[in-house]
């Protein structure tokens, strides 16, 4: 049994997962590089052979964990993705947008290139095409939670709910090699507990092997108040300041749970009545998507459903589709909130929003997730002035706020709940998708306090597995 680690290593982005057992070659994820420091990972050659791999599991359908599928299409792969029902349908809108991205980024570059005298230090052509992105989609198949696949004789999995997104899972691995039985958890991203929506993650008493996420592995979510009255302050705030309240969003689950509480606010008479808009034609489109899968969502959030309070549904908010209507929203006087991708602010139209208002003093740019290193949104965060928008340099001069409350990620705490709930010591944990000292503090914990053997591996660390 070979397991070789090709991405998200003492890192965020890139997850991805070789697993040779039973006879299969496996791939478990397979993300796009996010950060500015390892971008050129995107454009090297697969480590392992596409046309060779039998199985695609994926976990859930964030980019960093499904953005190069595509590629790997493009370069062999013709094998099946297996993820859940409502990933399934996810998938199909998040690789697209991201095929148009890297199509309408490739454009964009090379004419900007062509004006400066210069070239980037990537091809300009697109990673990948509208057309590789819809080959790919046509190996998908959708599979239930908590129902076992049998991928040949000696290996099955099985997708537990992680709590992280709509569709997300943790993935069971159960092989068969050289007359041995093991069991592989692969966490995927771990959510938190009783947040709005979708389910609670899942718990698991036995594995010989788990590799689990450490994203925030060195430290809690420490909001003061709850998410609500942040939202509400920080809203009343920019408002009487008369300025735009502007919000890097992730298409899936971020968005739509900024709209659950924005749709209690509103409905309870909190904040004042302002322009709210959804300005992202994926995000757009998720939020329909999840209609259709209610089965996977909380008891409350069903309930609200079948009373008609549709969390997605409030007066003041607009849906955004068109360049037109986009653009059409700075043109709006007085304050409104723009919900608007990429959540990173590595692309999509909040970089339009932030070159219009991040040098005003009144408006605000509110953070509602994770900034990986490298990022755009990871330098406004961190502080740094000025800082590049599509090629110029703009002084950060709005306020900038952010909630880590918000995040769909377990902080601390949760991963260390999550793995203590293992009734015994797997063979090996195994600590990625995390940056190194949020690696090494969940390591430190799981060595510490449970006394399992740990490694944090490298990016292209191969492990033979006993």
């Amino acid at each position: 049994m070979i397991l070789k680690f090709l991405g998200a290593n003492r890192q965020i982005t890139g997850s991805c997962y070789y697993l040779e057992t039973g006879g299969l070659r496996l791939l478990v994820d397979c993300g796009l590089f996010q950060e500015r420091a390892y971008l050129d990972r995107n454009w090297k050659p697969f480590p392992v052979t596409p046309e060779r791999i039998d199985y695609l599991l994926l976990t859930h359908v964030h980019l960093d964990h499904s953005g190069l599928i595509p590629k790997l299409v493009k370069e062999g792969f013709s094998g099946m993705i297996l993820t859940t029902s409502a990933s399934q349908e996810l998938l199909s809108i998040i690789l697209l947008d991201s095929a148009r991205i890297q199509e309408e980024d490739a454009a964009y570059k090379k004419k900007r290139h062509q004006r400066e005298g210069r070239r980037g230090p990537y091809p300009e052509i697109p990673l990948y095409t509208v057309q590789d992105a819809e080959k790919s989609l046509s190996l998908r198949q959708g599979v239930p939670y908590q129902k076992p696949f049998h991928l040949n004789h000696k290996v099955r999995v099985c997708f537990h709910d992680a709590g992280h997104i709509l569709g997300s899972s943790m993935i069971e691995i159960d092989a068969e090699e050289n007359g041995k039985k093991r069991k592989l958890i692969f966490s995927g991203d771990i959510g938190q507990w009783q947040k709005p929506i979708i389910r609670d993650p899942s718990l698991f008493k036995t594995a010989d092997y788990v590799i689990s996420e450490s994203t925030y592995g060195d430290r809690d979510h420490e909001d003061p108040k709850d998410v609500e009255e942040i939202l509400k302050d920080i809203i009343e705030e920019t408002a009487a300041a008369g300025g735009k309240l502007i919000i890097p969003t992730f298409a899936v689950e971020r968005a739509q749970e900024l709209l659950f509480y924005l749709s209690c606010l509103i409905r309870a008479g909190r904040i004042p009545q302002l322009p709210i808009f959804l300005d992202s034609p994926m995000a757009t489109d998720v939020t329909e998507a999840f209609k259709h899968h209610l089965e996977d969502m909380d008891k409350e959030t069903q309930a609200l459903f079948q009373e008609g309070k549709s969390p997605f549904r409030f007066p003041g908010l607009k849906f955004v589709h068109s360049v037109e209507e986009s653009k059409a929203i700075n043109r709006i006087k007085g304050p409104c909130v723009v919900m608007a991708g990429s959540g990173m602010c590595t692309g999509g139209r909040v970089k339009h929003h932030l070159v219009q208002h991040i040098s005003q003093p009144e408006s605000t740019i509110l953070f509602v997730g994770y900034q990986a290193a490298g990022t755009l949104g990871r330098q406004i965060v961190d502080g740094h002035s000025p800082v590049r928008i599509h090629g110029r340099f703009y002084e950060v001069k709005a306020r900038v706020k952010q909630i880590h409350t918000l995040s769909a990620h377990a902080d601390q705490h949760g991963l260390q709940k999550w793995l203590s709930f293992y009734q015994s010591h797997p063979r090996h944990l195994f600590i990625t998708h995390g940056e190194e000292n949020a690696s090494r503090s969940l390591a430190s914990f799981a060595e510490r306090e449970k006394g399992w053997p740990v490694r944090i591996p490298k990016y292209l660390e191969e492990w033979t597995l006993n």
